[in-house]
């Protein structure tokens, strides 16, 4: 699949009769993935059901889901409890009423609590699973949405770490032809700090002079940190051009790169070449903070 990355935002909106829904969702970095989802009351279940369908579809990243609903006017039907005023009149009927109180009048009765009932729509079992069907089937083209954002985000964040992967090249390609690294370049100026030693001190051996310095010059080799470098970047690569979620591994080859740049600038001996290894190590730290994003 191609690179996602774990950023995203995604918006799914709409009405079933009187109800109008939205949905929002939105992912941002984490270490694994976390969902958190808020719904109103009533629809935890549903909420079960687009927590699942997040985790079937996202690897990493926290991931908020909300759900906000409103009804609007819809049409109102007025019922009137038929079974509850018949038995009120006939207990008022057979009741004694009290001297200065008149009959009960139709009004009255209609104002007794429960005697009429207003119902509006969407206030029965069909609707509240049309709803609960809508609201599902939208939320499902959310998380499509979201995955989306990301993939679009995630060719953006492709075309940045192969360009920092080719300038990661080209400078380790640079560090190894750099004159300064060359054996001859590095023998004559040991040679050199040599002879002004020897110029400065008589009483330094010659022999162990030349000793020391061949073992500072081994340890100066930077032969070692440019093979794996390059090792990496060819892994690297490979991990752009796999159908998996990779974050976690390119978060890793960054660490690394960075420990390898470390050590070639601590065996610089050579301004240009420190200088390739500043430059290196300040791409190395952006390629970092992108890979940060990926999923």
């Amino acid at each position: 699949m191609p690179l996602k990355s774990m950023t995203g935002f995604a918006r799914e909106a709409g009405a079933t009769g009187p109800v109008q829904w939205a949905w929002e969702m939105k992912t941002v970095n984490g270490r694994g993935l976390e969902v958190r989802l808020r719904v109103p009351p009533g629809l935890d279940s549903l909420g079960e059901e687009v927590r699942q369908a997040v985790s079937r579809t996202l690897s990493r990243g926290q991931c908020h889901v909300t759900l906000a609903l409103s009804r609007g006017q819809g049409a109102a039907r007025v019922r009137i409890n038929r079974d509850l005023l018949a038995s009120l009149a006939a207990s008022l009927a057979a009741a004694e009423r009290p001297a200065g109180i008149g009959p009960a009048t139709l009004d009255g009765l209609l104002a007794v609590r429960g005697v009429v009932e207003v119902e509006e729509d969407g206030d029965d079992a069909a609707f509240d699973e049309a709803l609960r069907r809508d609201l599902l089937d939208s939320a499902l083209r959310l998380v499509a949405a979201l995955q989306g954002a990301r993939a679009g985000e995630g060719a953006a964040l492709s075309d940045i770490i192969t360009g920092q992967l080719d300038r990661m090249a080209q400078l380790v390609d640079e560090a190894e032809a750099c004159p300064g690294r060359q054996p001859g370049a590095i023998r004559d100026r040991l040679a050199a700090q040599i002879a002004t030693l020897l110029d400065s001190s008589k009483g330094l051996d010659p022999a162990r002079l030349h000793q020391e310095a061949a073992l500072l010059a081994t340890r100066a080799d930077i032969r070692e940190e440019l093979d794996r470098l390059r090792a990496h970047l060819a892994a690297a690569r490979e991990l752009l051009a796999q159908d998996a979620a990779i974050g976690r591994r390119l978060d890793f080859l960054a660490q690394e790169f960075g420990r390898e740049t470390n050590t070639l600038c601590s065996k610089a001996n050579d301004v240009a070449l420190s200088r390739i290894g500043l430059e290196l190590k300040a791409v190395v730290e952006q390629f970092r903070e992108q890979v940060q994003n990926v999923e």
